[in-house]
């Protein structure tokens, strides 16, 4: 006897491969040096959402807010990394890595901090 099977097997099939062909499409993260730190932090702001925020100004400088406190400090890039002084981080350079809009500042020994690059937000 032989067995017919339906449609379920070849929907499940296709709903499975619709979930891993954008996974592997996924820009893998790459370390970002020098000239295009600075390029592409310029006039941006790197968020980890509600919790903090980094805006990186033409001059050096950084706006930056922690659980909505206003603070400020600077940054610069030095030997392809990413210094800062001042707001909710800790002071210090870190290497960068992205995927797409998602930034990760890796430091030897520390937790990567994780945040999104984006434009400005407007705050009162």
């Amino acid at each position: 006897m032989r067995r017919v099977l339906g449609r379920g097997p070849a929907l499940f099939l296709a709903a499975a491969l619709a979930f891993i062909a954008p996974a592997r499409a996924a820009e893998a993260f790459r370390q970002i040096k020098g000239p295009e730190i600075k390029a592409r932090l310029t006039a941006m702001e790197l968020t980890g959402g509600v919790h903090w925020a980094y805006v990186f100004g033409r001059d050096g400088r950084t706006k930056s807010f922690s659980l909505g406190k206003p603070g400020a400090g600077a940054w610069s890039v030095q030997k392809d990394e990413l210094c800062l002084t001042g707001g909710p981080g800790e002071p210090g350079c870190y290497h960068v890595w992205m995927s797409g809009q998602s930034v990760q500042l890796r430091r030897e020994g520390s937790i990567p901090e994780e945040g999104t690059l984006q434009k400005p937000e407007k705050r009162p």
